[in-house]
């Protein structure tokens, strides 16, 4: 299996990556303004092209977007703008607004090219345009007793994290949902809302300055796929 490289960054002073950049296989939409030799090693950890854009006018667009190899999904605040921006970009992806009143998408969504695990409270409109954008199965519950399951959950095509307070049944729900395997983890010294310190795709991971050893091993063996 190929090396799965992981590179410790903060992004604005903010060690929380997971917040600024959503990453696919081939590319990763961050907000204007980073500084070049970030750009630079986010397209040689994940091996992707870099897209800058803002989404809903904000630099948070690892909060705002959500998605898998197949499609990304925008929230209704983006604008048209950003939007056409998105899909000049990604040609080969289906980008879609989902009609929903929950503008994070990127906190409610968590999804692979296997399946997706979406927040429970999710209106079933959105939650079929979810379905077919991505072109995967749909699973709506909590994780840990928490329903934001997007900022809980990291999960590639080869693996993924969740949140350590995960039971062994969530585990066993997620590779089912996923059909990868999961191992439960934190990032950036503790954080156990993994989504914000972690952006990852089946070649590499972009983790928190703060992430420490232990932390950057295990994110290694979850996302890798051991």
């Amino acid at each position: 299996m190929a090396k799965f490289e992981v590179a410790k960054m903060s992004l604005f002073g903010n060690p929380n990556v997971g917040v600024y950049i959503h990453a696919t296989d081939s590319h990763a939409i961050v907000p204007p303004g980073i500084k070049r030799q970030d750009a630079e090693t986010i397209r040689e950890v994940l091996g992707v092209e870099v897209v800058e854009s803002t989404v809903s006018e904000t630099r948070l667009v690892g909060v705002m977007l959500a998605g898998n190899n197949n499609g990304v999904l925008v929230p209704p605040t983006a604008t048209e703008r950003e939007v056409e921006a998105l899909r000049k970009a990604l040609k080969d992806y289906n980008i879609a607004v989902v009609n929903t009143r929950n503008n994070a998408l990127g906190n409610l969504v968590a999804a692979n090219d296997q399946g997706a695990l979406v927040y429970p409270f999710m209106e079933k409109e959105a939650v079929k345009t979810i379905s077919d954008v991505l072109g995967v199965e749909v699973f709506q519950r909590d994780v840990a007793g928490i329903s934001t399951v997007g900022s809980i959950v990291v999960v590639t095509n080869r693996g993924g994290l969740v949140h350590p307070d995960a039971s062994e049944e969530d585990i066993r729900f997620l590779s089912h949902v996923f059909k990868v395997p999961i191992l439960a983890g934190t990032a950036n010294f503790g954080i156990s809302f993994v989504r914000m310190g972690v952006v990852a795709n089946s070649k590499g991971a972009i983790v928190g300055e703060e992430t420490r050893g232990p932390e950057i091993v295990r994110i290694q063996m979850a996302l890798g796929g051991g």
